[in-house]
């Protein structure tokens, strides 16, 4: 079993981990977020009303558990985001990969709607910076983090 650490950027720390249920969809669903990129979790915090804090965990993989990961940004991801975003709920406990940020939400809505090509819609993000995330969508999935701290910004 591999263990890493992860962040989650929030206004409050956040030892014990919950499945928000809030009004939009996400693009992995509902779930509580995560990434292994430090600079990324800083920033989730900083666009937070109040305290911006970057929350720590070891997360240890359970194999027991059904897990997605996307190693990139590939049509099977494009997809999956469009479908969750769209409200449609999966099976999986943890789903992992690139994250579709504002903008690249964009270039996705624009896909959608026929805007943009497919063609197009890779053109435009093979340019962004590496994004990670990690979400956790069930209580199994939240059992594999331990909280190792928070540090505020």
């Amino acid at each position: 079993m591999r263990k890493t650490i992860i962040y989650h950027g929030s206004n409050v720390a956040v030892p014990n981990p919950k499945i928000l249920i809030n009004g939009y969809y996400k693009d992995f669903g509902y779930g509580f977020y995560c990434t292994n990129f430090e600079k990324q979790a800083k920033r989730w915090a900083l666009t937070k009303k109040g305290a911006s804090i970057v929350n720590n965990y070891s997360y240890t993989e359970n194999e027991n558990l059904k897990t997605l990961c996307f190693k990139e940004m590939t049509e099977e991801w494009l997809e999956f985001v469009v479908t969750c975003r769209g409200g449609k709920e999966h099976g999986f406990d943890i789903v992992e990969g690139p994250m579709a940020d504002d903008q690249i939400w964009d270039y996705v809505e624009d896909y959608v709607t026929g805007k943009i090509s497919k063609a197009a819609f890779w053109e435009l993000v093979k340019f962004k910076y590496p994004t990670h995330q990690i979400v956790f969508c069930s209580e199994a999935a939240l059992s594999t983090l331990t909280f190792e701290g928070s540090v505020t910004l």
